[in-house]
């Protein structure tokens, strides 16, 4: 059969599932799907989240401005079993 035959084949089966309302052959179509989704959405919220970092604190740079009048002193103790 050429690909075009098989595309045809597919496509009918497709159209066939939506217009029988059966989407899935087995419980493991179910459970495959439901863990795509899963991951999508997690991805999906994973870039909202980092959007709406970029968004909120790179136009206001209220963390670059709290870092830099925090550490203008020195912190800590020199090691001095660290110089040569």
């Amino acid at each position: 059969m050429s690909i075009e035959q098989q595309l045809q084949d597919q496509w009918n089966d497709v159209l066939g599932r939506i217009s029988s309302k059966h989407f899935f052959q087995s419980d493991w179509d179910i459970a495959a799907f439901a863990i795509f989704f899963a991951f999508i959405g997690l991805i999906l919220v994973l870039i909202l989240l980092v959007l709406i970092r970029c968004f909120c604190c790179c136009c206001c740079d209220c963390d670059s401005q709290v870092d830099k009048r925090k550490y203008t002193q020195k912190v800590g103790v020199d090691n001095m079993a660290m110089e040569p």
